[in-house]
């Protein structure tokens, strides 16, 4: 079973930096797709970014894109997502998940629900 956690949350001040790391571990296939996800206080869960296993694809939410950076390390099965310049906005609990299989994160935002697999989250506090 296809098992992954996040983890690198904490308090930041606005502006700052903040990485996250992603575990995963369990695929069935070669190939995967891994998405992070936010659901802000009283917000639904939102999809953020994805990267493929081969890390060719990748995908950035407006709201994120040109401040976050996402990466692999599929050696070590790990994918990272670097928060820079981050605001008040970005305040949430952050969770990652997998689409075993998937090769390519074009589609992300519209399929982004169908990933699974969902870790315990980690909160990330950014404070102005």
């Amino acid at each position: 079973d296809v098992q992954l956690q996040a983890s690198g949350g904490g308090l930041v001040q606005a502006g700052g930096s903040l990485r996250l790391s992603c575990a995963a571990s369990g695929f069935t296939f070669v190939d995967y797709a891994i998405g992070w996800f936010r659901q802000a206080p009283g917000k639904e869960r939102e999809p953020i970014s994805c990267i493929t296993s081969s890390g060719g694809s990748t995908y950035y939410e407006p709201s994120v894109k040109g401040r976050f950076t996402i990466s692999n390390d599929k050696a070590k099965n790990m994918v990272y997502l670097q928060m820079n310049s981050v605001q008040a906005e970005d305040t949430g609990v952050y969770y990652c998940a997998a689409d075993d299989g998937g090769i390519s994160c074009h589609d992300f935002h519209h399929v982004w629900f169908t990933y699974g697999n969902w870790g315990q989250g980690t909160l990330v506090t950014v404070s102005s």
